[in-house]
């Protein structure tokens, strides 16, 4: 039997954010949160899934933080109006990372708004919950934002990043860039460019804007944009990112990292493939390592590494995608 390492249940489906761009809100429907019970139920190694996944809120659940608190990231607006009682995502996330603290807890997919100071403060202060917050942009430009419809500035986006690094140590975000959406001007673009370089992401999702049919954008605007353009403004993107990632990368060398070991690696069968709580990919040799065993009558041993294994890793190299190093020891999450 293969061994499974993670779990990934969809904690709500829909969206409600109506987006100009989105076409989610008309195929899935408005945001609908999965109950708290059934998502505590069974879990390993989770991966909390949702369109808007800090969204969540299971309304008929009695919540203990105090309804009335303030739901969303300074600077930023809901274009939908939301209940503001249940168990929100902030007491979902101290819940599931009580279960086991040697179980790590990722997210995906997040809106920027949603990034409370309840939930920051619940990222730092439980370290299992992983030091990696996904934060869509979409554009660096105030003109395309509003055109679609995101509810936010540039200004509160980075008062939002500096808000996150401050309150989470190592934190490494990761966003998504639209290219070429209705009006997008050159200004506009080198804005988005501007943007990640002020940033420095760990990883960048870039996509080429493609009209929606029934969306805000398909009534109000134009695809003026050229499809050579779109493309040429995506790879630009790319390419910044890339340069900011690897100068992100490079400060991990000589640090060691907390890894957990997925799988063999695609290019050797002699190394390890893994992934920090930052969701930093990384490449090691197999080979053994020292253990702490309590239930041996020597506390520490040897022994090989193996999938599933949470260990602790040198860096010594590293590119803008991948870094490389040696396993020292095999480290309980809790201990890490």
């Amino acid at each position: 039997m293969k061994l499974t390492l993670t779990f990934i249940p969809t904690i709500m489906r829909g969206c409600s954010n109506m987006c100009s761009y989105c076409i989610v809100p008309f195929t899935r429907g408005f945001e609908k949160s999965r109950p708290v019970k059934s998502i505590e139920n069974g879990v390993k190694e989770v991966t909390l899934l949702g369109q808007n996944v800090n969204s969540y809120c299971d309304a008929d659940a009695n919540a203990t933080i105090v309804d009335g608190q303030q739901y969303l990231a300074s600077g930023f607006v809901n274009v939908v109006k939301r209940k503001n009682s249940g168990i929100r995502f902030a007491e979902l996330l101290q819940r599931l990372s009580s279960i086991n603290s040697n179980v790590r807890i990722r997210f995906t997919s997040p809106h920027p708004k949603d990034f409370p100071d309840e939930v920051l403060d619940v990222i730092r202060n439980h370290p299992n919950i992983c030091n990696s917050v996904h934060l869509p942009a979409q554009s660096g430009s105030n003109e395309v934002l509003r055109r679609m419809h995101r509810g936010y500035t540039v200004e509160a986006y980075m008062n939002l990043v500096e808000k996150i690094k401050d309150k989470i140590p190592g934190v490494t975000l990761t966003s998504d860039f639209i290219s070429g959406f209705c009006g997008e001007t050159d200004e506009d673009h080198e804005q988005s460019v501007q943007l990640i370089k002020n940033v420095q992401y760990s990883y960048c999702y870039t996509f080429v804007y493609s009209m929606r049919e029934r969306t805000k954008a398909h009534r109000r605007y134009c695809d003026d944009v050229p499809m050579d353009v779109k493309k040429a403004r995506s790879q630009q993107l790319q390419s910044e990112f890339r340069k900011g990632a690897l100068a992100l990368n490079k400060t991990f060398i000589g640090k060691t990292l907390t890894v957990l070991v997925e799988k063999e690696s695609k290019r050797s069968s002699g190394f390890w493939m893994g992934r920090s709580d930052g969701n930093l990919k990384i490449i090691f040799p197999k080979g053994s390592v020292n253990c702490f065993d309590s239930s041996s009558s020597s506390s520490v041993h040897r022994r090989n590494s193996k999938i599933g294994d949470f260990v602790a890793v040198d860096i010594t190299d590293a590119s803008s995608e991948v870094l490389k190093g040696f396993a020292t020891r095999i480290v309980p999450l809790s201990e890490s």
